[in-house]
């Protein structure tokens, strides 16, 4: 037996007098009080058709109490004989708008009778609160009464976010039995959007292909599932159908195809779109303008979104967040931040989004000073418990190395993620502290489900007996067979010198190695001079990537095959994989090696013809010393100046060829050019300089430079640089200096000092027998 709604049950005012006083404050023309006391004059029919009329005027009823209010007004003028259904579907529609799906339920399960549009309000209802069991009880229970679904029955259940694709299809299966899909777009065009939430492209397009009924709402949904697809050659033949069938393209249309444009080479179709949205007269919407601007950031025209973004008259939140966002991944990030101080000047209020783009902006240009002024504007607004701008300033404070503030905005985020939690962990993990195993524990506990991310990013700070206790997790909890997570793990078990457990890997695993896994093992073998099982390992893989390949060119290469290396590098070119600038370092050196000038120029040239920009600062340095090495000063010196940013290793490699080639001078001149660029030299340098002096008989230079070392340049001489002083004055007679050098070493002289210096003494005597002879 239903229970009886009464009017004071709706709300706690204690007479319905206020309920009419509120209705008449929304502008119905009768009051209440008059339309019972004209009764007479206008009949039973007017006031219920007034009362329908104001129900169905949306801007008449704009909140929840004024929905209650009218529903107390229906309940006391009591039931229209003519239209029994019209008022309590309107009224369970308002409810449910407002969102109070409890009263709207109530409504329902109290009316006498019900009608086909009663069921799909209040199956539509449950549907947008995504109340999807209550919804498809309600369906189930209509047609238990006799009822037929309707097209707008099966447009409110197909249009519940947790409605599943089988159930989906069940539905679709019944529309399709009913003829509903002839009848008009409606179940079509919401079948089409669950398809699309459920990532079912391919069968959205096939089912959009065979609709017999479409709209302009369904070409915008299948637009708008193809933009968020980044297909953009099909959103482009879907608005060229839509134009040819003689539509007008809606705000929706445009919107929908302008969020595919993702690059550069998008950018001229992007540009023909915002071409007929002018022409259309659509470009001065705030939300048309907002992916007009967002186009030209995705395509990488910052110039063009900053003209939109200050041409457009009204701006809203979404449009400086777009702005500051493409700002922040741009090439100038630093103006993000010139935007976002705009931004609040101009009144509008940053939110969450904003917040984030801001601080990742100071995280990437080290702004630590402007990122914790924004921090406190954070805690100003009370964004600091949301799990979005947390984790952003969580990822901001790790790489400020500011871990104590890190755990404190952790401890603020009232819902921590994934994210918040690796993010924490990588920072105390890249500090090398085993707090990282901690978090990771807490994070389980916290019934937060760790990812392949967060087991790798946990064992790279881990000691032996930690390794292995993650080892045994992620067997557990089924990631062991992740490329991450194993090559992290295979890597530290080799850091901790247990190469054995990093090789159990190979001998464990009944299926093929992940190739991230494979690559490390490999390196591994190769590290030991075991090249035929870095070949063994080679041969296993079905789709070897660059790296691969590199671990295969290096182990020939230490191994002296270096016909079978270049042999090697014809395979990978077939093979359709890019050689990198690792794949160029072995090549060159393998040249260097054999000391032959035409094979590294045919390389420079093979690099050149390909790809130059493989030609960075990394490949110049290698080929600087290869030109050096193989008799060509001149290539070297080319090299090097043609290079727009160089390195100490740069500078290291011309002093060197400079210095081989007996331009002594021409290299000091090169080490103090480094020195004034600001520049320090590592040892390195020190070993190429006094190579050079030692040549070509620099003493007074070379020891200059050599004193230099650890008072201006804060570099120890080690073995290698005494070594080298010793020669270079041992060579030219200055023997009683050299003893005091070696003497003077704060470690033990070996061998090769003593042998130098005796071959120094020899030649000093020989020099002196041959004066004495002469004279």
């Amino acid at each position: 037996m239903r229970n009886i709604i009464s009017a004071s049950s709706i709300s706690s005012h204690s007479n319905v007098q206020k309920y009419f006083s509120y209705a008449s404050k929304l502008h119905l023309s009768t009051s209440p009080v008059n339309l019972v006391s004209h009764q007479t004059f206008h009949g039973q029919n007017i006031k219920h058709q007034r009362l329908i009329q104001l129900l169905q005027e949306p801007h008449r009823v704009q909140s929840l109490e004024a929905a209650k209010a009218l529903h107390a007004l229906t309940i006391t003028m009591g039931p229209d004989p003519t239209q029994p259904f019209l008022a309590n579907n309107t009224i369970m529609s308002k409810y449910s708008i407002f969102g109070d799906i409890r009263i709207a339920r109530h409504v329902f399960d109290n009316m006498s009778k019900r009608s086909v549009a009663s069921y799909n309000t209040i199956i539509s209802a449950f549907s947008r609160n995504g109340s999807l069991f209550e919804a498809w009880k309600l369906f189930s229970e209509m047609r238990g009464c006799g009822y037929l679904p309707t097209q707008f029955t099966f447009g409110g259940i197909l249009g519940c976010e947790f409605l599943d694709i089988f159930q989906g299809f069940q539905l679709q299966a019944l529309a399709e039995k009913l003829g509903l899909f002839y009848v008009d777009a409606v179940t079509g065009t919401a079948l089409l959007g669950l398809l699309g939430r459920q990532g079912c492209l391919d069968e959205a397009m096939q089912f959009f292909d065979e609709m017999p009924k479409k709209n302009l709402v369904t070409l915008n949904c299948m637009i708008s599932l193809l933009g968020k697809y980044e297909c953009v050659e099909e959103s482009m033949m879907v608005l060229r159908k839509l134009i040819r069938s003689g539509m007008d393209p809606s705000e929706s249309t445009f919107v929908g195809i302008l969020a595919g444009f993702v690059g550069e080479l998008d950018l001229i179709l992007g540009e023909q779109v915002h071409g007929m949205v002018v022409k259309n007269g659509l470009n001065f919407s705030v939300s048309m303008s907002n992916s007009l601007i967002n186009l030209y950031a995705k395509c990488s025209d910052i110039r063009m979104a900053e003209k939109m973004f200050e041409d457009v008259p009204v701006k809203d939140v979404v449009s400086w967040n777009t702005m500051v966002g493409a700002m922040a991944k741009s090439e100038r990030a630093d103006r993000a931040l010139v935007v976002f101080r705009k931004m609040c000047v101009s009144g509008v209020l940053p939110n969450d989004t904003t917040y984030v783009s801001a601080l990742n902006c100071c995280s990437s240009q080290h702004f630590r000073l402007l990122g914790e002024s924004i921090h406190a504007k954070v805690i100003q607004r009370k964004f600091d418990s949301d799990v979005y701008v947390g984790s952003a300033l969580l990822d901001f404070y790790v790489k400020c190395d500011k871990l104590d503030d890190a755990n404190v905005c952790f401890d603020e985020i009232s819902e921590k993620n994934v994210v918040s939690w690796n993010t924490l962990m990588l920072g105390y993990s890249s500090k090398g502290s085993s707090y990282a195993i901690s978090l990771l524990r807490q994070m389980i506990h916290s019934g937060c489900h760790p990812t392949e991310f967060s087991f790798s990013i946990v064992v790279k700070s881990s000691k032996l007996l930690e390794i292995l206790q993650l080892h045994s997790m992620s067997i557990k909890m089924g990631y062991i067979d992740n490329d991450y997570v194993s090559s992290s793990l295979i890597s530290s078990y080799a850091k901790t010198s247990s190469v054995d457990d990093a090789l159990r890997f190979v001998t464990t695993n009944d299926m093929p190695l992940p190739v991230a896994a494979s690559n490390m093992i490999a390196n591994i073998y190769n590290r030991n001079g075991q090249f035929d099982k870095t070949q063994e390992l080679f041969s296993d893989l079905e789709n070897p990537d660059t790296v691969s390949w590199n671990i295969l060119i290096a182990a020939c290469s230490r191994n002296g095959d270096y016909e079978e290396v270049f042999e090697l590098l014809g395979h990978m070119r077939m093979a359709r994989v890019s050689p990198d600038k690792y794949t160029y370092v072995s090549l060159f050196s393998v040249c260097t090696k054999l000391c032959n000038l035409g094979l590294g120029s045919s390389l420079h040239g093979l690099i050149i013809k390909t790809d130059s920009n493989r030609c960075d600062t990394f490949v110049c340095n290698i080929m600087i010393d290869m030109y050096g090495k193989c008799g060509s000063l001149a290539s070297s010196i080319k090299i090097f100046n043609e290079m727009t940013t160089r390195n100490v290793i740069s500078w290291t490699a011309i002093v060197s060829a400079l210095g081989l080639h007996g331009y002594a001078y021409d290299a000091l001149e090169k080490f103090k050019e480094m020195d004034m660029t600001g520049i320090k030299p590592d040892k390195v340098a020190f070993v190429a300089m006094l190579s050079a002096c030692r040549h070509v008989g620099l003493v007074k230079e070379g020891m200059e430079l050599f004193g230099q070392m650890k008072g201006k340049y804060g570099v120890q001489p080690e073995m290698d640089h005494y070594l080298i002083a010793v020669d270079l004055l041992a060579r030219y007679a200055y023997l009683r200096e050299a003893e005091q050098l070696i003497t003077g070493m704060p470690f033990p002289p070996n061998a090769l000092i003593w042998r130098i210096f005796l071959e120094g003494c020899k030649k000093k005597r020989s020099i002196d027998d041959s004066r004495a002879l002469a004279s």
